[in-house]
């Protein structure tokens, strides 16, 4: 969710306030996907490189982290959201914990949508974590080297639980990947939209939904057409 500060900047505004003003629009997204059939969606709300911005700024975050899961509980309870968290929690304020602690807790039974938000997180610490899981199985005796797999490997990470993104959406116009699913997104299509997060609404996300649908996934393998226009092409 790129660009908070940005569009603040432009609007000469201070960078929190354009961090609220994206907290906004997970609202309108959240409540868009079932309509375009999306059942799982993960939201990147900060990174462990972003303990090294300024303490104000990252004190704001905390806050709006805050507030947003007291204002929100119900109302995703309601809409039958179910809300889980990846990365570092353990590294988060304690009040921060414990609100995360209790979201989880009062959707976990919610059978609807599947809100991830990745929080204190990052691609290449989740991959870290998940090889020393493994290696202590591997020091234990309980499994051997050559029991190690792609499966046991994503059973490891964080996002045990959920498929793999099918589509990943960076706002802001910035063409990089940061950190984010590193693992996961092996086989994920990108879509990057020039407009800052806080500009990014249910029509936006309809429209990268539609930019997806109308790519061809081949998964690293040759669709019949093409290869038979290869073929030709050879003759």
């Amino acid at each position: 969710m790129d660009g908070n500060g940005r569009w603040a900047t432009e609007r000469g505004l201070n960078r929190i306030a354009g961090h609220s003003r994206g907290a906004r629009r997970v609202s309108e997204i959240v409540r868009a996907c079932p309509d375009l059939g999306i059942t799982h969606l993960t939201l990147f709300a900060f990174s462990t490189e972003n303990w090294q911005r300024p303490l104000a700024e990252v004190e704001g975050l905390m806050r709006i982290f805050r507030q947003y899961i007291r204002n929100k509980m119900e109302s995703l309870h309601a809409h039958d959201v179910r809300v889980r968290f990846i990365g570092m929690r353990h590294r988060l304020p304690p009040r921060l914990q414990n609100l995360i602690e209790d979201l989880e807790e009062r959707t976990r039974s919610c059978q609807g949508l599947c809100l991830t938000i990745a929080i204190d997180y990052g691609g290449r610490d989740e991959i870290v974590r998940a090889v020393r899981k493994i290696s202590k199985d591997l020091q234990a005796g309980t499994i051997q080297a050559e029991d190690i797999s792609e499966a046991m490997m994503s059973r490891a990470l964080d996002t045990a639980a959920l498929p793999d993104p099918d589509l990943i959406v960076r706002t802001s116009g910035e063409t990089r990947v940061s950190n984010f699913l590193l693992w996961q997104a092996v086989y994920a299509e990108y879509v990057f939209p020039k407009i800052n997060w806080p500009e990014f609404g249910a029509a936006s996300l309809e429209e990268a939904v539609a930019d997806y649908r109308s790519r061809q996934r081949r998964f690293g393998l040759v669709s019949e057409s093409a290869g038979l226009a290869r073929a030709a092409g050879a003759t």
